[in-house]
């Protein structure tokens, strides 16, 4: 069994919290999903029971995120866990089959907002528009990124920079090299 630890707040606990209430879940209506006990939805998003694989498989799918986002606990000393995310131990998030790889630069989801690493594949683009209730500032690092935000549309590059508020967008690389782009995302979606 898990108990919290006060001077570490930043576990699988919150961070299940913080993406149930994000998608507007109550706890009732995940327990439901799920086909558990509020009980015990209440004592892991506690950190207090410590979730199977299987039902950590079925919380992803519930919560529309991939398994690796709940398992990003583990990579950092406890000094610097809720502090520090190294390099090298980044949450993946999505699928990538549109060509696009998102890392959690954010080392847990608990804030008013997440930032997220993108790398937008050479000659790939967005399948579906997005109209989420975010706001979204982007700026690119390298390459070149085509963006449709309300209807209008940009190609932005290095050292620029975008905003996003709420807005119907599409985005493309239609570019022969990878355009990587840093997104801070308020409230986190991920």
């Amino acid at each position: 069994m898990l108990h919290s630890d006060p001077t570490n707040p930043k576990t699988l606990g919150v961070d299940l919290r913080a993406l149930r209430k994000a998608r507007g879940m109550t706890l009732s209506g995940l327990a439901e999903q799920l086909g558990r006990s509020v009980g015990w939805l209440s004592q892991v998003e506690r950190d207090m029971s410590e979730p199977s694989i299987s039902d950590l498989r079925h919380i992803a799918k519930c919560l529309d995120v991939p398994m690796s986002m709940l398992f990003g606990h583990l990579n950092a000393p406890a000094e610097e866990q809720g502090y520090v995310v190294r390099s090298g131990a980044r949450r993946p998030m999505g699928s990538g089959e549109e060509g696009l790889i998102e890392e959690l630069l954010s080392p847990d989801l608990t804030d008013d907002f997440e930032m997220v690493h993108s790398t937008f594949q050479p000659q790939s683009k967005m399948q579906t528009p997005a109209d989420r209730p975010t706001q979204e500032v982007g700026y690119i690092i390298s390459g070149k990124l085509d963006l449709t935000i309300g209807g209008r549309a940009f190609t932005v590059g290095p050292g620029d920079s975008f905003r996003i508020r709420g807005e119907m967008y599409l985005w493309a690389n239609p570019y022969d090299e990878p355009a990587v782009a840093i997104w801070v995302i308020a409230p986190p979606v991920y």
